[in-house]
């Protein structure tokens, strides 16, 4: 049976996994791949395409084809089906990584430190600098007793927010190359710039270049994460321009366009924050505001699981805006909405739910409890999926992204490319099964 061809590669011993995984991130996170969000250009940044040549050479190693990189710096390449004459057809499928990592003012560079066999208690990132990863503020390390981790030398995040994903990929696609045995169906490779700024890589994409049924990205934390639920998400630009007088002849003439942005914030529900909020509730955040006696400008973010609920909040935003060309007729009002990603689920129906099906069979056969979590963001895959791909998404095995104390315990890594190695198992067998069921066998 191929399930069993493929089970014994993932039971053997001589793959040492958690070194084929480590020495790949430690390759990839010494290239310098922080974008830059100021930068509207994709990629914002020139180490992108440095890791996106290096990751060309790589596939082509492992026996990828037709391997491509685009005018963004997105890479695709396409692994050739490999099934024995007469097997029925299976479904195409792809992997979405980004390349970026992300920029929280901090270092760009990143230089990490492998804790073998942790023992428990605070990790000293950086003896030189005494910053430590202190247990009590994350006794999530204690689950980890007994396997290495990973960290920063806290100057700067890890970056397994995505490059523990570059590394699983390169890493599955490297112990097919060695066991061609292993059947598997055809599969679609895609690494993409500028996740961490809005998804731009991803927008940026020629989907005729990714022709696939559906897709996975890995793109969570803890071990068993499984997302297929994301935010709706937009931002919101209120461009206010006042009147500005001498204060001798201010009085009836001077409009404040300070004040104005006050006065629309005072119309948001305080409630609504994110600070107030958890789960799938959704919120409005004023992330900025800029102002002078003539010019002010506020910049919001709105975010619902609820696609109703999200057109509402934009609705509301349009509302307020008139609200204040009404009570400030003498001012000069704009406001700017744009979607930037949209909830996975929305694009999940009974005929494509078998992509979240299977990522379901795949923890369990692997004794991994999945972690069904509404993620309060969004992934490459809350953009792909609106383009008829259903994306979902799953653990990369690390904690705390976007942090200095991001660090990434390797039995959870490994796990994560079982995942994988596992998905492209049950993928090869899916006809196989149905086949089997349908004809009573």
């Amino acid at each position: 049976m191929i399930e069993q061809k493929v089970s014994t590669v993932l039971n053997l011993k001589s793959i040492s996994l958690q070194d084929r995984l480590l020495t790949r991130f430690l390759r990839y996170a010494a290239i310098t791949t922080q974008s830059n969000p100021a930068v509207r250009e994709v990629p914002s940044t020139p180490g992108q395409w440095e890791l996106a040549r290096l990751l060309m050479k790589d596939m082509e190693e492992l026996g990828v084809v037709d391997v491509s990189i685009d005018e963004h710096a997105g890479v695709v390449g396409r692994l050739p089906a490999r099934l024995p004459k007469g097997h029925a057809p299976v479904p195409t499928v792809g992997w979405v990584t980004h390349m970026d990592t992300v920029d929280v003012n901090m270092s760009p560079d990143i230089h990490p430190v492998v804790i073998r066999n942790y023992q428990g208690g605070d990790i000293c990132q950086n003896e030189e600098k005494q910053i430590f990863i202190s247990v009590d503020e994350h006794p999530e390390l204690l689950k980890y007793i007994g396997q290495d981790i990973v960290v920063s030398d806290g100057t700067s995040v890890l970056g397994a927010d995505d490059k523990a994903a570059v590394s699983n990929v390169v890493v599955a696609l490297e112990i097919l190359a060695e066991h061609p045995e292993v059947p598997h169906g055809e599969i679609y490779i895609c690494f993409v710039p500028d996740e961490e700024t809005g998804l731009r890589g991803a927008k940026s994409m020629d989907f005729s270049r990714f022709p696939v049924d559906f897709a996975y990205t890995i793109d969570c934390c803890e071990q068993g994460e499984l997302v297929y639920q994301t935010f709706n998400a937009g931002n919101g630009k209120l461009s206010i321009t006042g009147v500005t007088a001498h204060p001798m002849s201010s009085k009836n003439n001077t409009v404040n366009p300070i004040l104005i942005a006050h006065d629309f914030m005072n119309l948001l529900d305080r409630g609504e924050t994110p600070e107030h909020t958890e789960k799938t509730e959704g919120y409005i955040w004023v992330t900025g505001i800029q102002g002078n006696q003539l010019n002010a400008v506020l910049n919001l973010n709105i975010r619902d699981h609820d696609r109703e609920k999200y057109l509402a909040k934009k609705e509301y935003l349009k509302a307020c805006t008139e609200m204040m060309k009404l009570r400030h007729p003498k001012a000069k009002l704009s406001l700017e909405l744009e979607d930037d990603y949209s909830n996975i689920k929305d694009a999940i129906t009974p005929e494509n739910r078998k992509c979240v099906d299977l990522l379901f069979q795949a923890m369990h056969s692997l004794d991994i409890e999945p972690l069904d979590i509404a993620m309060r963001g969004g992934t490459d895959g809350s953009f792909i999926s609106t383009k008829g791909i259903p994306t979902p998404n799953y653990f990369t095995g690390a904690h705390n992204f976007h942090s200095r104390c991001e660090f990434m315990p390797m039995g959870a890594v490994e796990n994560s490319c079982r995942t994988t190695l596992k998905l492209i198992e049950l993928i090869t067998c899916f006809t196989e099964r149905n086949r089997d069921r349908d004809s009573g066998l």
